[in-house]
């Protein structure tokens, strides 16, 4: 073959290599931030997924609720809709069939809602809980008493909340994780992050829990090569 032919089609081999490559059939990604919070937050994580091979079109990043009053949010209504649309728009384009979600902060207990109330957890492969607030805060009190907010109210994070006890122990994904800490400031603001003996951001029936010393967005923010692990094992 003549040389200019041969390095044409080595060239070319190269392309369609590459494309295949770009093309990988992978879990399309659902990053659903905390309270008050934006999608930025998981620049980290998103940078590392870009960086294993995910598309744009493959990493969703809801934005949702009020960024100037957090005691204002809750898990219902308006705040709902953005989620409830990514993880709808996420398996429909998904190449697998099938999703991963990652929930920092309150971001978690509203993916898992929508997981459970749009009947979506047989297309999740994977869920990963970052700091949340799982069985509730005893900063918002326990359930109906102190509730002076709709984070803390019926749809929001007092330990017992109706909310909270929909969520409970209900499989969320093929594969579950929490990532915790015991500085957490937040999940932990009381002084203690345990609720009646078990870490608030654990997940009943969860595959298996990892522990940092980071505060809350550290936690977020510092763990993106572990996240991405666990989405693609």
């Amino acid at each position: 073959m003549h040389i200019v032919a041969r390095f044409a089609f080595a060239f070319a081999s190269c392309l369609g290599f590459a494309a295949i490559t770009q093309a990988a059939c992978v879990d399309n990604v659902v990053l659903v931030h905390g309270n008050s919070g934006s999608p930025p937050d998981f620049d980290n994580t998103y940078v590392e997924l870009r960086a294993r091979g995910y598309t744009d079109a493959q990493i969703l990043l809801p934005d949702w609720g009020s960024k100037t009053c957090a005691a204002c949010n809750d898990h219902s209504g308006s705040e709902e809709t953005p989620v409830a649309n990514a993880l709808n728009a996420a398996i429909a384009s998904s190449c697998t069939g099938k999703i991963d979600v990652i929930g920092h902060s309150m971001g978690v207990t509203l993916a898992a809602r929508e997981i459970l109330k749009l009947g979506l957890a047989a297309k999740v492969d994977t869920f990963v809980g970052i700091a949340g607030g799982y069985r509730g805060l005893y900063s918002c009190g326990i359930y109906p008493y102190n509730v002076l907010t709709p984070t803390c109210g019926s749809n929001g994070l007092s330990i017992g909340s109706p909310l909270l006890n929909g969520l409970y122990a209900k499989k969320l994904a093929t594969r579950e994780y929490s990532i915790k800490s015991y500085i957490d400031e937040i999940v932990c603001s009381t002084g203690t992050c345990l609720v009646y003996g078990v870490h608030s951001s654990s997940i009943a029936g969860e595959n298996a829990s990892y522990t940092y010393p980071y505060y809350h967005y550290q936690l977020l923010w510092f763990t993106s090569i572990l996240q991405a692990d666990l989405i693609r094992n």
